[in-house]
């Protein structure tokens, strides 16, 4: 078990080294992550050290799965994946910027149903140019598999989301004020007539008033406007996908969001246990001439 550890932890170095200008943007975010970690502490506001912690493991996972799965990221790809990961958790959540920056959350949702395309779409064109199998889509499935990966990843985030608010007591579907509303419940013959209030421009729970300009929408909205732009995104990528294959592989740009394997150099995994093997046989003959 220490032998697989130590392998994956020098495997995982050499990845993180092997771009330059991804490496470098690892070193600064992981350094702002530890910055903010530490105001935290002093804080004493040991939710955010958590979220701190969890995000200083996700800017490792992209080297990890490099490692284990054997692909490689475009250096495009992984330094957009890297900020993604502290834009929506250091910027978004503990800065705040989901509520300082009112399109903050939106942008975000645009951004992961376009990865999230290009992920699903870089499965298939692996599999598709894999020799070993016999398996091959065409253009069109292919984009439509990469689109329906990218709404299924965006509609689970909803469902953790609505998991998160409803047994934790967190707000992670925000909240909207709307000036009208329409409902059946209001309906009092119950005969499922929608009846519409409108000029809503206060509200009151229990006698008290909230202060808003309006109704409470809880969280429908919000969930709606998420999943809309996550379509936006999906359907964006999995057309430059279909295109990509189209004209087969001629779109300079969308060759910047598709992994691909990795060549038998660079495979760290494979060198990370040569060189520990290498280095265990220098002590074991190192060991040997000192009884000897």
């Amino acid at each position: 078990m220490s032998k697989k550890y130590q392998t994956m932890k020098k495997a995982i170095k050499m990845e993180i080294k092997e771009h330059r200008k991804s490496f470098l943007v690892y070193l600064t975010l992981r350094a702002l992550v530890i910055l903010v970690m530490i105001l935290q502490i002093f804080n004493r506001n040991f939710e955010n050290v958590f979220l701190c912690l969890l995000t200083l493991i996700l800017l490792i996972v992209p080297s990890f799965l490099q490692v284990e799965l054997k692909i490689e990221l475009p250096t495009a790809l992984e330094i957009i994946i890297l900020l993604f990961i502290f834009s929506a958790e250091i910027l978004g959540e503990i800065q705040s910027f989901y509520i300082l920056i009112p399109m903050w959350d939106t942008i975000l949702h645009t951004l992961n149903g376009f990865l999230a395309a290009a992920i699903g779409f870089s499965l298939v064109d692996l599999l598709n140019n894999d020799d070993r199998l016999q398996f091959r889509l065409s253009p069109v499935f292919m984009a439509l598999v990469a689109f329906c990966f990218s709404m299924t990843i965006g509609v689970v985030w909803e469902f953790f989301e609505f998991g998160m608010d409803t047994f934790m007591g967190t707000d992670m579907q925000k909240d909207t004020i709307v000036q009208s509303i329409t409902t059946v419940m209001l309906d009092p013959t119950n005969s499922n007539i929608p009846i519409t209030i409108d000029g809503i421009h206060s509200i009151a729970v229990n006698g008290k008033n909230l202060g808003f300009n309006g109704y409470l929408d809880i969280g429908l909205i919000d969930t709606m406007e998420d999943l809309l732009v996550n379509f936006i995104g999906a359907s964006t990528f999995s057309i430059l996908g279909y295109f990509y294959v189209k004209k087969r592989g001629k779109g300079a740009f969308t060759r910047q969001f598709l992994p691909r394997r990795k060549t038998r150099d660079a495979d760290f995994k494979r060198l990370a246990r040569k060189e520990l093997e290498q280095e265990e046989h220098e002590k074991q003959k190192e060991a040997g001439k000192e009884t000897s």
